[in-house]
């Protein structure tokens, strides 16, 4: 048994990032799921998150998408995060259509044994993280990519 692979356990992981980032807090962001390259964030429908026009402001969109990627990103690297300094280094997003309601962020990173493998090898990688937002009848309201720099620490 000696040989087996750590488990991690995704539901604390996801508790964990809620209490490690009080802005998604102020936000009223909810993680949904923390998984292996994956995670998923609800943009609560909340009048004072609302724009001039009624719908989720831009800002909110922009927040639950980044707050995706990085659940998706710790969820990749989460048996190495003691080890590791992440920054979001840039992100685009566009903005589909009037997001109205909840407003669910789904977040993938692609190939997430190849990013670690390259974290090991050079002790930096980058890479990016797709999201894509829908509203509550599952129509995609934004897309974006936040792109991840991660370094190994120095010790």
């Amino acid at each position: 048994m000696e040989n087996e692979a750590p488990t991690v356990d995704y539901e604390a992981l996801a508790v964990g990032l809620a209490a490690a980032v009080p802005m998604v807090g102020h936000l009223g962001l909810e993680y949904l799921e923390v998984g292996p390259g994956s995670g998923r964030v609800r943009l609560p429908d909340d009048e004072a998150m609302r724009n001039h026009v009624g719908s989720q402001h831009a800002a909110g969109l922009f927040a639950v998408a980044e707050t995706a990627s990085g659940a998706a990103f710790v969820g990749a690297f989460a048996e190495r995060l003691g080890e590791i300094t992440p920054l979001a280094r840039s992100a685009e997003i566009s903005y589909v259509r009037i997001a109205e309601g909840p407003i669910e962020a789904a977040a993938v990173l692609a190939d997430p044994d190849e990013k670690t493998a390259a974290l090991d090898r050079d002790g930096r990688v980058e890479f990016p993280v797709e999201v894509e937002l829908t509203d509550g009848d599952g129509e995609v309201v934004a897309t974006a990519t936040v792109h991840w720099h991660v370094r190994r620490n120095e010790h």
